[in-house]
């Protein structure tokens, strides 16, 4: 069988927005959309994942986007970009805020452009319309979100503040270092798991269940207190491995998920950006035989009958932004070309020098129904290491459709390269993604 020849029938090249007819056409009136990146530094993926999502948007009404970034940071973009008052105008200086590790992963050019144009497009909304939002997903958060948490209940519940100062008291002896608390709780299982689940039944009970859902501020709060605890379950699982840490991790991007589509209401649609280990079908790939599970797995088994198409993109060569270590100093590395044998490799080899798209059939076969190799650059990348970044793939099956940039470049973040930050706790596999 002549493989390259069969991916080249099946290329559609992408040159422009305009020819994203068939992926459009692939994800008709689906319900949730999830866009991948083989890395997260790459400028080319940001931009065609922003393309994308801009005719969603635009043209289909998608309701909101939700990424692989903190809730507390990502709210204030989401106040940014809905036109909230007392909040910056220009979405890159509330980018620039960002300053968890690693901070060049939303705070760049390309994120900044995107939610300039989204900023405008709610701003030119009719009357009425509720914004088109944008929020994180991730577990990180735990110490910016218990403060949020506090200021939340001072302000609206001051009866419910003991509960937060008791969580608080708890995690203070670990001066805000995720890492000591991981290693204690191997100690004391149980850590603060107590004090967190207190608080976030307390949130819970205080919602009025009469009223509609939405994204107001109790909410917000209530989500707050989601991140508190699904952080301390995943720090807790941390010192056990990598496998069930990464799964409470994902299990919360999906209730997250889950959360906002309810709170935007009974039409909502949503657009997902991730990590393709994230939103690629965990069970398409070696991570079932290890008992991991991912974002993209849960989201099908759970709405695929509201409909739900996921994207995956990879490149061949290029430059990518990443550290050398947890907590180094964001550089400009080179990405060696892909194995031969490698999803990238074929692709290269039979579209060489070319942005394409793949859209695969309900009932894939040939290349596309084929184990190979698929590259994953995570936060942490040196090149000399590159032949243990590849996940064993069944491309059609992990993903509905598929982006090649043959050739990337490394994105642009807002920060200069040469700043040093604080390490920051280290993400769990494959590879920091």
């Amino acid at each position: 069988m002549d493989e390259v020849g069969e991916v080249r029938r099946a290329a559609v090249p992408l040159h422009e927005p305009t020819e994203l007819e068939p992926l459009l056409d692939r994800i008709g009136d689906a319900r949730y959309v999830l866009l991948g990146e083989a890395s997260h530094g790459t400028s080319e993926f940001y931009w065609w994942r922003a393309e994308i999502t801009r005719r969603l948007i635009a043209e289909q009404g998608f309701s909101f986007v939700a990424v692989e970034g903190d809730w507390p940071d990502c709210h204030r973009l989401h106040c940014c970009v809905s036109g909230a008052p007392g909040v910056p105008k220009d979405p890159a200086q509330v980018l620039w805020e960002f300053d968890r590790w690693p901070r060049w992963m939303w705070a760049n050019e390309e994120v900044a452009e995107f939610a300039r144009w989204l900023r405008e497009f709610n701003a030119a909304r009719s009357a009425g319309r509720p914004p088109v939002g944008f929020h994180g997903l991730d577990v990180y958060s735990l110490w910016d979100s218990l403060r949020a948490v506090l200021g939340y209940l001072r302000q609206h519940r001051p009866e419910h503040v003991d509960r937060a100062l008791a969580a608080w008291r708890c995690f203070e002896p670990y001066e805000q270092q995720p890492q000591r608390y991981a290693r204690a709780s191997a100690i004391v299982p149980d850590g603060c798991q107590d004090e967190v689940v207190a608080l976030l039944a307390e949130l819970r009970r205080a919602r009025d269940g009469s009223s509609p859902p939405g994204l107001d501020a109790g909410f917000v709060a209530r989500q707050n207190a989601e991140v508190v605890a699904g952080a301390e379950r995943y720090y807790r699982e941390l010192v056990r491995g990598d496998r069930r840490s990464w799964n409470v991790r994902d299990r919360h991007l999906a209730d997250t998920l889950d959360r906002l589509v309810r709170a935007y209401g009974p039409k909502a649609k949503a657009v997902v950006w991730a990590h393709n280990t994230h939103v690629g079908d965990a069970r398409a790939t070696d991570m079932a035989a290890a008992g991991m599970l991912n974002l993209g797995q849960l989201v099908r088994q759970r709405h695929a009958r509201e409909g739900v198409v996921t994207v995956g993109f990879g490149s061949h060569r290029g430059s990518v932004i990443a550290g050398e270590r947890w907590g180094a100093s964001p550089r400009r590395v080179t990405v060696p070309p892909a194995r031969e044998n490698s999803l990238e490799g074929l692709l290269h080899q039979a579209v060489p020098d070319d942005h394409t798209l793949f859209v695969f059939p309900d009932q894939p076969s040939g290349w596309a129904d084929q184990l190979r190799g698929h590259r994953a650059i995570g936060v942490v990348y040196r090149p000399d290491s590159d032949r243990g970044h590849y996940v064993p793939t069944v491309p059609a099956r992990r993903y509905d459709a598929f982006v090649h940039c043959d050739s990337s470049s490394a994105l642009t973040p807002l920060h200069p390269l040469e700043d040093e930050l604080v390490p920051a706790e280290a993400e769990t596999y494959p590879s920091g993604q």
